[in-house]
């Protein structure tokens, strides 16, 4: 599935963009997701000495796609393809790969 036929998919089930206050349910959405996969990685280390291998792949997917979810619908709200998200990242990351400063800090890097 290309990233544009996912966002279209995702804002299926989307609420209305003029839903009072649905930006900030979208974006609470997001950090709750990403908290929710962060909570699970905390478990491995504390439970599994770090052992990424006992992951239970099918729910750290459906986690993602979650993620994912929010992602794609909180970028529609800006009229922001998810396709040019995802391209805009890419050159990003080969741009500081090339200049060899992948590592370190800093947005404008």
């Amino acid at each position: 599935m290309d990233m544009n036929a996912y966002q279209q998919a995702a804002l299926r089930t989307a609420a209305p963009k003029e839903k009072k206050n649905e930006l900030f349910h979208l974006l609470l959405g997001l950090v709750g997701e990403t908290g929710e996969i962060a909570e699970k990685a905390k478990k491995i280390v504390r439970d599994h000495d770090s052992d990424f291998a006992q992951w239970d792949l099918e729910d750290l997917t459906k986690e993602l796609g979650d993620a994912l979810w929010y992602l794609a619908v909180i970028a529609d709200h800006f009229d922001v393809s998810l396709e040019d998200v995802a391209q805009r990242n890419i050159a990003k990351l080969a741009d500081r790969q090339q200049r060899a400063v992948l590592g370190g800090s800093g947005d404008n890097r």
